[in-house]
């Protein structure tokens, strides 16, 4: 399997934090050189280890934005 980079660009948010120590985080990320995409998934309090996330692009994370804030 091949090694996957990552640069945390900018720390967003923390949404929660398990018994662990594992936080559930909103950051834009840089994947294997890549541009940033926000990126939202647990992490190791080192960010040495991920669970599974999901990752936006600008447009995706605005179009959530928006059906969020069009709920209320």
């Amino acid at each position: 399997m091949a090694e996957i980079n990552f640069e945390i660009v900018e720390h967003v948010v923390v949404l929660s934090e398990g018994n662990k120590g594992w936080k559930k985080e909103v950051n834009l990320i840089s994947w294997n050189g890549r541009e940033p995409k926000y990126d939202i998934r647990d992490w190791a309090p080192d960010h040495s280890k991920m669970g599974k996330g999901v990752t936006l692009s600008e447009d995706e994370m605005q179009i959530l934005l928006r059906a969020f804030s069009n709920k209320s």
